[in-house]
C-alpha cells in the first residue's frame, strides 16, 4: 500500500506489551429529553452501518515481512470486519462515572491487533445519568492526536437537527484522494529522495545556528521524579472538565495564553501531588509540549504524524501560582520565538532532539543512566468552539487518552471543545498511585490562579 514515514515506523517499533502505542478518547453524549431509550443502540448501529466504502486510513495495517510484521510498509485490508472494530458494551450497576473510567482504563491498556487495521471503537451504555459514552482508540502510527481530533470533529455536526452524520472511518464523496498507482508512488518516492539530498547541505549549514540558539530548557536537564521510572502495561485513566471561560479569564487578566494557563494548572497539580508523596524535587519539572506542524487547512483525515515539540519549565519549585504562570509564559514565549526563526528542516531537527528520549526505552541495548529528557508530556489540542452533535446526540465532553512510556509514567492531554476544557490523564496503574488526586490538584490550581490574578 505504501511506505511508512520514519516517525510512524518509530511508533510501531516502540510498542510492546508494557508500552501500547495508541491514542484514544472518551466522548460523552446526551440524548434529547424524552428520547434516551435506545440511544446507545442507535449510535452503535449508526457507526457500523455508515454506508459507503471504508476510508484508506482505516484499512491500514502493518505489512508482513518474513515471519513477522513490518515497520516499514503499510498493507491494506480489503475485508474489514466492522463488527470487530465497533462494539457495544454496557456498564455494570450502579453505572457511575467511576465504573466508566475503570472500563476505559482496561480498554486503553490492551494492545491493538496488528492483523487488523489499527483502530477500535466502543459504544458504552448503562450510565446512571442516561449519557452515552464512546471510547475510540487508534495507533499513533496511524494518525497523531491532533489529526484524530480533527477527524472526529469533521464527522460531527453543528446542527442538532442533522441526522446524516457519517462515521470518520467511511469515505466521504470527493474528499479522499484517488489511490495512487505503483508507478505514481515510485515517482513520488524518487522526488522525495531528491528533495532529501538537496536539504542535507542546508541542514548541515544550519546545525551550528540551531545548537547556538537552542532555547532553554534543554533536553536531559530535568530532575529525577517518581514519574520517570519503568512502567507496566496496565493503565489508569482519570478525566474532568472545567469551563473554558474560567481559563480564558485568567489568561486575559495575566496577559498570557490559554495554553499557558493549562500548563500552569498542570504545574500546580503536579506540585501538590509530589508534595503529598514527599517527592517534590528542588529543581522545576520540565514538560514536553507537542506542537502541531500541520497547517490549519489540512484535512483532519490525513494519516500519519506531523508533530513537533517544545520544552517548558513548569516552575514547580515555586509556591506562588502567579509566579508559576509568569515563568511558564516566559518559557513558552522563548520556545515559540526560537521555533519561528527556524527553517522547517531545522524545526523538525529540534523537535526530534526533544522527543528522542521517548524512543530510548525501545533501543535493544541498555544505555548509561542520565537525567530524564523531560518529566512529563502535556498536550493541548484545540477542538470546536460551538456545540457539536451526532445525529441529535449532543457532545458534552471529549476526554483524550494518550500514551505513558518507560520514564514517562504520566501523560496529561487536554481538548478544548464546546465551551469546556477537558483534561484526560493516563498513568501506569502500578507506579502512579491515586492518579485521581491530580484532578483535585487541577481544581485547586485553577482556583489559585483565579485568586492570584484577580
Amino acid at each position: 500500500m505504501g511506505l511508512m514515514s520514519p516517525m510512524d515506523s518509530m511508533f510501531l517499533l516502540m510498542e510492546s506489551r508494557e508500552h501500547p502505542m495508541h491514542v484514544g478518547g472518551l466522548s460523552l453524549f446526551t440524548a434529547p429529553a424524552g428520547d434516551r431509550s435506545g440511544a446507545a443502540r442507535s449510535l452503535y448501529e449508526d457507526l457500523i452501518a455508515g454506508g459507503g466504502e471504508l476510508a484508506p486510513t482505516f484499512r491500514r495495517r502493518p505489512g508482513r515481512l518474513l515471519a513477522g510484521f513490518s515497520a516499514l510498509q503499510w498493507d491494506s485490508d480489503d475485508d474489514v470486519d466492522i463488527d470487530y472494530h465497533v462494539r457495544l458494551l454496557s456498564l455494570p450497576a450502579p453505572g457511575r462515572v467511576r465504573e466508566l473510567l475503570e472500563l476505559v482504563s482496561m480498554l486503553h491498556g490492551s494492545l491493538l491487533d496488528r492483523h487488523r487495521p489499527l483502530w477500535e471503537a466502543y459504544v458504552i451504555d448503562g450510565l446512571a445519568d442516561g449519557r452515552i459514552a464512546l471510547y475510540v482508540k487508534s495507533h499513533h502510527a496511524l494518525m497523531d492526536g491532533i489529526s484524530t481530533v480533527r477527524t472526529w470533529q469533521r464527522a460531527l455536526s453543528a446542527d442538532p437537527a442533522t441526522r446524516d452524520c457519517v462515521p470518520p472511518w467511511y469515505r466521504r464523496p470527493r474528499t479522499e484522494p484517488a489511490p495512487s498507482s505503483l508507478l505514481t508512488r515510485s515517482l513520488d518516492a524518487g522526488r522525495a529522495v531528491g528533495r532529501l539530498g538537496a536539504t542535507i547541505p542546508r541542514a548541515a549549514t544550519g546545525a551550528y545556528a540551531l545548537a547556538r540558539d537552542y532555547p532553554q530548557p534543554r533536553p536531559f536537564q530535568a530532575p529525577e521524579t517518581m514519574f520517570n521510572v519503568p512502567i507496566t502495561g496496565a493503565r489508569r485513566f482519570a478525566a474532568q472538565s472545567w469551563p473554558l471561560a474560567r481559563l480564558r479569564a485568567v489568561a486575559a487578566r495575566s496577559g498570557t495564553t490559554l495554553n499557558d494557563v493549562v500548563l500552569a494548572m498542570c504545574s500546580g497539580a503536579l506540585r501538590d501531588y509530589l508534595l503529598a508523596a514527599h517527592a517534590l524535587p528542588g529543581d522545576p519539572l520540565i514538560a514536553m509540549v507537542p506542537v502541531s506542524l500541520r497547517g490549519a487547512d489540512q484535512s483532519g483525515t490525513e494519516s500519519g504524524n506531523s508533530v513537533g515539540a517544545a520544552l517548558c519549565d513548569l516552575a514547580t519549585d515555586s509556591a506562588d501560582p502567579a509566579d508559576r504562570l509568569a515563568r511558564i509564559h516566559g518559557a513558552m514565549t522563548r520556545s515559540k520565538a526560537s521555533m519561528a526563526k527556524l527553517t522547517p528542516l531545522q524545526l523538525l531537527g529540534m523537535s526530534a532532539v526533544n522527543v528522542a528520549g521517548l524512543a530510548l526505552p525501545a533501543l535493544p541495548v541498555p544505555l548509561p543512566r542520565s537525567a530524564p529528557p523531560f518529566n512529563i508530556v502535556i498536550s493541548n489540542v484545540p477542538g470546536a468552539e460551538e456545540p457539536r452533535y451526532w445525529n441529535g446526540l449532543r457532545l458534552e465532553a471529549a476526554y483524550p487518552a494518550s500514551i505513558p512510556l518507560d520514564g514517562q509514567a504520566v501523560n496529561i492531554t487536554t481538548v478544548s471543545s464546546g465551551g469546556g476544557m477537558h483534561f484526560g490523564i493516563v498513568g501506569c496503574r502500578r507506579t502512579v498511585p491515586h492518579l485521581q488526586n491530580l484532578l483535585t490538584g487541577l481544581d485547586r490550581a485553577l482556583i489559585g490562579l483565579e485568586e492570584s490574578t484577580a
